[in-house]
Order: C-alpha cells, then structure tokens, then sequence
C-alpha cells in the first residue's frame, strides 16, 4: 500500500496546469491548458455517440493534445455534420486564443442531446472562459462546476505519491455526472491531469484499468450516455520508472471521482455500496454487483430503507451468472455495523427479528453497504449506486424545458 496524499487546489495542484471555467446560466465552458501533453482518452460504448467525440478521437490519436475544451447545457449530440462543424468551430476559438494547432484541442459536450450548439452563446462564455485562464484555487473550483448540468455539487480531487524510485508525482481530476448514468460510464466527463511523464500507451493501459474498476461500476439510472469521455493527459515534468504505484493513485482518483457522481445522483438521498465476494471470475462479480446495483427494485427499497433480501436475490438471479442460490449468504452494513440478513441461503431474520430491526436501522444510514457472497471462488469487486426517488423523476420529466 503505498502513501497517497490530499492536496487541496484540484487540477491546479499541478503547478503548469492553467485551467478556469466561467458560465452563464445553463450554459458553461471549461478549459484545461498546458501545452504539449501527452494523452489519451476512453469513451462511451453507445453506438449513438455525440460529434466532439468524433473529433477529441481524431485530435489524440498521436497521443498529443495541448488544451481540452469543455462546454455544458448542450451535448451536440445526433446533431449530424453541423454538430462536427460547430464543435470544430469552438476548438479553433481555443487554438486561435492559445496559439496552438486545432488538431491539439480536445472537446467535450454534456447537456440536452439533439439540438444544434448555440454559438452565440457559447463561443462568448469559452473566450470569458480562456480569459481567466489560471493557476489558482479560484480557478480550478470555476472549471469543476461550469461543466456541471442537474450535478448539485463539483467533483474533483488531487493527490500526491512516489514512484518505488523515489520519484514525486500528482494526479488531479474534475468530473461531472449526476443522471444518465449507467455501467461502461455514463453522461460523464473526467479529465484526469498528471505531471508524471508517460508515452501515450502507457496512459492509455492505465486509464483503462482504472475506468474499468472505477466508471464503469457507477450506475445512477441505468441509461447509457451518448457523450462519456474520460481524457488523461500528462504534463511529462516528473520523469521516473513508471510502476504500480502510479496505477494505485490513479485508481484512487478514478474511484474517489466515481463515487462523488454516485453520491450526487439525481435526487439521491443515499449512496449504496454492492460488493459481490465469493465469485468464481471477476466478470461473475462484475455482472453480479452491477445487477444488484441496477435494480430499481433495490434502489427504491434503499430509498424506503427495506432490508428487503428477496429483491437482491432475485437480481443476482437474473445477473447471468451461474451460481448456487443454496449457497448465497448477503449482509447490510454500514462503515461501522453489520448485519447477516441470509447466511448460506439461510434466512436469519425469521428466527431473530432483532436482526430484521437492525438491518433497518442501518438501512436509514446515508450510506449503505450491500454484500453479496457467493461462497463460489475468491473474486469480489464493487458497484456504486444511490437510491431512486421521486426528485429523480421530477428532475428528468422537466429537464428540456
């Protein structure tokens, strides 16, 4: 285990990040500079996917970028070439405004899918925006809430580690993420800085693990975006013999941000833990923890704090995994407290109600950990979730209009 470090200025905790963000009303525009960065970038897997995806793809396939922009209240979404045009047209305001090439500008959409970009608006708010371009406290707090949509808090960390050689190294991310959020990532942004030098191979091997652990095992609602990108770009000033300790910090960052989006989900009240153990692969625990964190029928007994084991069981019966129901033991606890609820498909409660009540009282908790061991192998993992309300339902029945 090695020693990770809170630092408290986010993306600038990186001394050669310049970042900001400024936005008028819904509308907001981030961006993050630091010229010739290594990165690279994972991205949704809906086969409807928004144009500045198309054209970020395109600008990092050399693994170079020098600035990414970021703009929120419009997803530039199924919005066909006119969406490419006006999503270059934003990238060439920055490259123009930073003298770098276009094809060294990354971009970024969140917002309403299907409506053409705004430009009036929009190309205003990203000048105001490169204007106030930053290494501060100020500034990075700006970039993390103007990408924010029905978000109700920014997201963001920064830490500090060493390499096995010594060598220091900081990674630091924003996000934005709060509905639409289903597993293989969500409507949700990261931009993830790091200043430890790296080709973009070698970036791109470790996003991977990370997201895979991290993004993808965040579900909200259930509905796969059109927009999720997470970009990891490098500064390359700390140089060092890259080993797993870079990849531990940046799955501690990738993780802390994923949770940050599950405790911010749409009219959440609680966030929820699944962690499948006992599993005989980890695509059985995958499958397992995101079924059960899917549920809307989990999610709602969270909301009504109902220990309700028939509700979890039955989506670990549906996960697709082939296991031993007989065999299944599941338990609700909090950080402090737990309680076996089915102990090896044995229901404890019937002949101890105390434990039913209990369990209750857990489940009233703000965070709820639901652990489901298949007593099947020695693989486990960890969804996160919150519950489903009826703010949730309000804040997508209005959000058009």
């Amino acid at each position: 285990m090695i020693t990770i470090k809170q630092l408290d200025k986010g993306l600038c905790s990186l001394e050669e990040i310049k970042t900001c963000g400024y936005r008028e009303g819904k509308y907001g525009v981030t961006v993050i500079y630091h010229k010739n960065s290594t990165a690279a970038a994972v991205y949704t897997k809906n086969k409807v996917y928004a144009a500045p995806i198309t054209i970020t793809r395109k600008h990092i396939a050399d693994g170079k970028i020098s600035a990414i922009l970021v703009n929120s209240g419009n997803a530039n979404c199924y919005t066909k070439e006119e969406g490419i045009e006006k999503g270059l047209e934003l990238a060439q305001l920055a490259a123009d405004k930073l003298e770098i090439p276009l094809e060294e500008v990354a971009v970024a959409s969140t917002g309403v899918i299907g409506r053409q970009m705004p430009m009036d608006i929009l190309k205003p708010i990203a000048e105001k925006s490169i204007e106030k371009l930053d290494n501060s406290r100020q500034s990075a707090t700006d970039a993390a809430r103007a990408i924010m949509t029905t978000d109700t808090v920014p997201k963001e960390i920064a830490v500090e580690s060493q390499l096995n050689d010594g060598t220091t190294f900081k990674i630091a991310g924003i996000c934005k993420g709060s509905g639409m959020i289903a597993p293989n990532m969500g409507t949700m942004l990261g931009f993830i800085t790091t200043d430890l030098k790296a080709d973009k191979d070698m970036l791109h091997e470790c996003l991977l693990k990370s997201v895979e652990k991290s993004f993808n095992m965040v579900v909200v609602d259930g509905d796969e975006s059109t927009n999720d990108t997470v970009i990891l770009m490098s500064t390359n000033t700390q140089v060092g013999d890259i080993d797993e300790n870079f990849q531990e910090a940046l799955d501690y960052v990738c993780m802390s941000l994923a949770k940050q989006i599950a405790k911010d989900g749409e009219g959440a009240e609680k966030f929820m833990e699944v962690e499948c153990l006992g599993a005989n692969s980890l695509t059985d625990a995958i499958k397992v923890s995101k079924s059960v964190v899917s549920s809307s029928l989990v999610k709602t007994a969270l909301k009504g704090a109902d220990p309700n084991w028939g509700r979890i069981i039955s989506a670990v019966g549906y996960s697709g995994v082939e296991f031993n129901p007989e065999i299944v033991s599941i338990s609700i606890a909090s950080k402090t407290d737990e309680v076996i609820i089915v102990d090896k498909g044995n229901v404890t409660t019937y002949e101890d109600p105390k434990l039913l009540e209990k369990a209750e009282e857990i489940m009233k908790e703000k965070e709820v950990i639901i652990r489901v061991n298949l007593h099947e192998g020695d693989y486990s993992i960890t969804a996160y979730g919150c519950d489903l309300t009826c703010e949730y339902v309000h804040i997508n029945a209005d959000y058009t209009t």
